[in-house]
């Protein structure tokens, strides 16, 4: 990486308003490009613009290990097939070749590039993944949520550049040049001066032809991050910020409008090919994005979204009526998602139509494709940087141990981690913890068996383990009351999240029925919660292990701020490397346990 910048790519020029920078300164799926009743003249009046996209790429340099790696597809006879995809040589093979034969080509991202990284990116701050999304031409993106998990100033220095503060510069002679491309946070501002954070949004031009990018994350952010994170920081409506940036970017001449939204939705199947229009229009999708979309002004012609780690392309109708595509490609860059826009010359807006074809598509990066031999040399690079530390075998498994891809309330690795968790904080001068929760979130990945590198089968490294733990959260142990440890269990499932429950990982001894037959609260079976064979007494005080993010009301859990007499103990990733170390070994290696706990009711 060289230490001056490199020349930009100004054949994807992107140019922020002038107006807003001064105040700032301040088998596929498809769906149909939306709108009009019939099909535009293939004239020199109009030209298809290519737009290439992904999200919550987390940075998985590395082909993502486990079912974090899979990508499910419908086979014409109905079957399923599991299909290994991701890896940024792959994703970057992918992008370059779908982008031959069109002189219109903008790739763009909708947050999350960051964060929950993997070592071999995690490790230094990111950098890697930024370099990455340089040389693989990514044009724009929206800021994402855990583009803040290091905070406000770490951010910046991503999009601007520089050595990291405490760390330094990575390699001899060679100074991070930040972000080719914007980093747009249209709803986030500074508490202070109301101005964005970063740029609200920018303009993509090429021979006449412009398009805007307007970029939010979810305003739901402080929820779902550590508070330092975002301290001094005020995130707003996303509609709102939208519909406000839109009639900027119209008053500048700019009426072709791309929205990138890091907020999504849910499909009725995890399969990418799945169709969500059937029987009608966005009648296959719920969650935040199908309301968020129904209202955004239809001066936007297509929202890329993300944060639900979803595969779908669907057509919402917009305020007026008019259908309009939705987009997500799951995560870890495992699908890009193609779009066609066509562009009127005369109008300089997007002529939605109602032709299946091209549309939209979103496409598996498969690994049976070349790789991009310059990021095969970016991560060698940095592997060799990271080599000394990522590689140290810390424990033995005896099979895969899902976590992330167990598709059930309480994962295998899940038991794992919180039983991890009560060991480094039980003894008293520990904290005293007597049970411990760990919010699902966290779990990044799972624990595969099969060898990554040259570790050898059932060889658990450092790498791996900072892969499924990657935030390194202080443990906290508090006292809670009976009352205020039932009212937390009961937040699994009521309260924010009761549309999207987030069921906490529990450890050894505490157990309790759940039953989704019922709704809201009621859903946690009050009489069945037990702690080591005893009901839980609601006047009881109890030594309660969590990391930091839960103890301070993260997700939704806000019975968990009021507790009492904290005491910090070692990171959630040294409770976990530490129990691995101490309960497997070459001869004796950790089973995946029975994730018995907690008893489910449907």
């Amino acid at each position: 990486m060289s230490s001056t910048p490199q020349p930009r790519r100004l054949a994807r020029r992107l140019t922020a308003g002038a107006a807003v920078l001064a105040a700032a300164v301040g088998v596929t799926a498809t769906a149909l490009p939306a709108g009009a009743e019939s099909a535009p003249p293939r004239t020199g009046r109009t030209v298809d613009v290519q737009l290439l996209s992904f999200n919550d790429f987390h940075g998985n340099l590395e082909p993502p290990q486990g079912s974090s790696g899979m990508v499910e597809e419908i086979q014409p006879d109905g079957s399923k097939k599991k299909i290994p995809a991701g890896g940024v040589e792959y994703l970057a093979q992918s992008l370059r070749t779908a982008r031959k034969g069109h002189p219109y080509s903008i790739t763009a991202a909708a947050g999350d590039l960051v964060g929950a990284s993997p070592l071999l990116s995690g490790l230094f701050h990111d950098e890697p993944t930024v370099e990455a999304m340089n040389k693989l031409g990514l044009d724009v993106t929206s800021v994402g949520n855990h583009e803040f998990d290091e905070g406000r100033m770490e951010l910046t220095r991503l999009q601007k550049g520089g050595c990291h503060p405490k760390d330094g510069c990575y390699e001899d002679g060679k100074k991070f040049r930040g972000a080719d491309f914007p980093y747009l946070t249209a709803n986030v501002t500074d508490e202070k001066t109301g101005k964005p954070l970063l740029r609200p949004y920018s303009v993509w031009q090429r021979k006449g032809v412009k398009i805007g990018f307007i970029g939010v994350t979810l305003e739901g952010t402080p929820d779902v991050v550590n508070a330092d994170g975002v301290k001094g920081l005020k995130f707003h409506d996303e509609v709102e910020t939208i519909n406000k940036y839109a009639k900027v970017l119209n008053k500048q001449g700019v009426k072709a409008i791309v929205a990138l939204i890091h907020e999504g939705g849910l499909p009725a199947s995890t399969s990418y090919n799945y169709n969500c229009d059937s029987p009608g229009p966005g009648d296959g999708i719920s969650g935040p994005i199908t309301d968020i979309a129904k209202h955004i002004t239809p001066q936007v012609d297509a929202l890329v979204t993300g944060h639900t780690h979803q595969a779908y392309a669907c057509t919402i109708p917009d305020p007026s009526g008019r259908p309009r595509t939705v987009t997500s490609a799951a995560s870890f860059g495992k699908l890009y998602t193609d779009t066609t826009l066509t562009y009127d010359r005369r109008t300089h807006d997007i002529v939605r139509t109602s032709v299946k074809a091209p549309g939209t598509a979103n496409h598996v990066v498969n690994r049976e494709q070349p790789k991009a031999a310059d990021m095969t040399s970016l991560i060698a690079r940095w592997n060799k940087l990271a080599a000394p530390v990522a590689n140290r075998p810390v424990g033995h498994i005896s099979a895969d141990i899902a976590g992330r891809g167990a598709n059930a309330p309480e994962s295998p690795l899940g038991d794992v981690i919180s039983d991890a968790q009560l060991e480094a904080t039980k003894a008293a001068d520990k904290g005293g913890a007597e049970l411990a929760l760990m919010n699902p979130g966290g779990i990044r990945s799972d624990l595969a068996y099969k060898a990554a590198g040259g570790e050898g089968d059932g060889v658990v490294t450092y790498g791996e383990a900072f892969t499924v733990q990657p935030f390194t959260n202080m443990m906290n142990v508090v006292d809670l009351t009976g009352e205020q440890l039932l009212t937390g269990l009961q937040q699994q499932v009521s309260g924010p999240n009761a549309a999207d429950p987030k069921i906490l990982q529990v450890s050894r001894g505490l157990t309790y029925t759940l039953d989704l037959t019922k709704s809201g609260a009621d859903r946690i079976v009050k009489d069945s919660v037990k702690l080591n064979g005893a009901p839980l007494d609601p006047a009881k005080t109890y030594r309660v292990a969590m990391n930091e993010f839960l103890a301070g009301g993260g997700d939704g859990f806000t019975a968990f701020k009021n507790a009492k007499n904290k005491y910090v103990g070692p990171s959630d990733l040294d409770a976990f490397t530490a129990y691995l170390t101490a309960h497997s070994s070459a001869s004796g290696p950790l089973d995946p346990p029975k994730a018995d706990r907690i008893t489910v009711v449907k």
